[in-house]
């Protein structure tokens, strides 16, 4: 049991280490950062915030991640990575609309 789990670990840590994983790290890493930089600006807030750098991280780590998902022939992270892109477009596209409306006034 502990041979085939090691065997299983092995090939899926090291012997499919390629370019493409350590886009999907860094692609995972850059989404992961949203949570961080949304902590961050909560817990200095004291109170629940959504900064814009989410939505740019959400972007930019989805974009990567639906490249990677996609090398990889991935259809669940495929479609869930894309439909994720239209939210974070939509609300960047939200963001940047209320401040030329502010600017306006």
């Amino acid at each position: 049991m502990i041979d085939t789990l090691s065997r299983w670990a092995h090939e899926v840590f090291v012997g499919n280490f390629d370019a493409w994983v350590v886009l999907g790290f860094f692609a995972q890493g850059m989404f992961m950062m949203r949570f961080v930089v949304q902590w961050i600006a909560s817990e200095r807030a004291r109170r629940s915030v959504v900064p814009i750098a989410f939505w740019f991280f959400s972007l930019g780590g989805g974009v990567l991640l639906l490249i990677y998902s996609i090398q990889r022939g991935d259809p669940v992270y495929i479609l869930g990575q894309a439909l994720g892109l239209i939210i974070y477009i939509r609300n960047l596209w939200l963001i940047a609309k209320h401040k030329r409306s502010d600017k306006v006034l």
